[in-house]
């Protein structure tokens, strides 16, 4: 019955896939670019009258959509290894470029327990760890499918580290994507989760939740790759070419992105 709660909290939180118009093209992104994708796709049609429609999921399933023959002409993933193995495939029309780098964060309801600090981001997890042991309850504990979803990996390397992964087996609960995930962890019945940091900024989850961000190094980097899928049509390539510009860069800084490798900010 718990998990049956969670999941009717799913679009309950954050909005639905954005539909920017009747037609245009479809872009494939990682669900943490949910709200900054959003915000930049409304500002590229003001700007140049060209429709987009916007299609969310984990990374790893818009991949094999890809690989299925989806229609999507320009493709946004969480990490590299997406859409290099779509390249190698000949599905896209080079290798793409790193347009951000994502960070990881604890999120929590408030009142759930203390905010753990920022020197021990996880204390939250060793906290349900040791209820659930002590019989004092299950507090779920959120983060992304790892097998499809980069932020999922993200989240168990960093649990890996600290030791925490196979005793919060019992505790885990695993979304689809990365922003099924950040609603989970706000659930009752969760003690919180690691999810986007882009996602626990933008309004809809900033005002029901509190955060701590996870430390880089603690897991892989998070660097977001993009490329145009092989047909790709003149709006996809103007919208490509308009993400890599200052605008949306600034975009995407607002939305808790880091520049990608070896571009200053």
């Amino acid at each position: 019955m718990r998990l049956k709660r969670l999941l009717l909290l799913v679009m309950l939180i954050l909005p639905p896939v954005s539909a920017l118009g009747s037609a245009g093209p479809i872009v494939a992104a990682a669900s943490s670019l949910q709200f900054a994708l959003t915000e930049a796709a409304e500002r590229f049609g003001a700007e140049t009258g060209q429709p987009l429609r916007l299609n969310f999921g984990a990374s790893g399933n818009l991949q094999r959509q890809i690989a299925q023959g989806a229609p999507f002409e320009l493709f946004l993933s969480a990490d590299e290894a997406k859409v290099l193995a779509l390249h190698a495939e000949g599905l896209t029309e080079d290798r793409g470029v790193v347009y951000a780098r994502g960070r990881l964060a604890w999120l929590q309801r408030p009142g759930r327990g203390d905010l753990p600090g920022p020197e021990d981001p996880l204390a939250g997890v060793r906290q349900a760890i040791d209820a659930h042991r002590g019989g004092q309850g299950r507090a779920r504990l959120a983060l992304a499918n790892p097998q499809h979803a980069p932020y999922g990996v993200a989240a168990r390397e960093a649990l890996e580290r600290a030791g925490l992964w196979a005793p919060s087996e019992p505790l885990r609960i695993f979304g689809e994507n990365v922003s099924q995930a950040a609603q989970f962890a706000l659930a009752a019945e969760a003690r919180g989760g690691l999810v986007a940091y882009s996602l626990v900024l933008a309004p809809a989850l900033a005002e029901r939740g509190e955060h701590v961000l996870i430390p880089e190094a603690w897991h892989a980097p998070l660097n977001q790759r993009m490329a145009l899928v092989q047909g790709a049509g003149d709006t996809a390539r103007a919208f490509y070419a308009w993400l890599q510009g200052a605008e949306a860069r600034a975009i995407l800084a607002a939305h808790g992105f880091a520049a990608p490798p070896g571009e200053g900010r």
